[in-house]
């Protein structure tokens, strides 16, 4: 017994489900959200945790991860250091994604994520920071009360 064509459907057969759920995904953009996802996983585990707290991946783009970084010292060390361990590390992680290079940049990151907006990840304060003073250094020392000074 012949099943009866419905507008075409049965010139291309059953679908799989995995493959339905597959295009609405990517009409939807979920595919891309659950990349983002992936990345931003591969992010913390590469750079561990609290390095991660001090920063954001910006874009992936042409292969470029652009990430903003909350301070300069954290800046330096993951530009200068720990650049190529952690491009491998996203490689093996994300193989699909095709990543050749990390962008960093100096930026916003979340507060949320952070909890303390200190631009120093290891000090918890803004206070004493030299050049913030009006004497670019340390401030000057208070002057006692009740003595006079000779």
């Amino acid at each position: 017994m012949a099943i009866p064509d419905r507008g075409g459907s049965s010139a291309r057969g059953p679908r799989a489900l995995s493959d339905l759920l597959g295009e609405l995904f990517a009409a939807r953009g979920l595919s891309r959200l659950q990349a983002r996802t992936d990345l931003e996983s591969a992010w913390r585990t590469a750079v561990g945790e609290p390095a991660s707290k001090w920063t954001r991946i910006e874009s992936l783009d042409r292969g470029i991860v652009s990430v903003a970084v909350a301070h300069p010292v954290l800046l330096e060390e993951l530009r200068s250091y720990q650049r190529a361990r952690i491009l491998q590390a996203l490689r093996l992680a994300l193989p699909d994604a095709a990543i050749h290079d990390i962008r960093f940049r100096i930026g916003p990151i979340d507060e949320s994520a952070t909890g303390d907006r200190s631009p120093n990840p290891q000090s918890g304060s803004t206070e004493n920071r030299p050049g913030r003073n009006s004497g670019g250094g340390a401030s000057p020392r208070p002057r006692r009360r009740g003595r006079s000074e000779s």
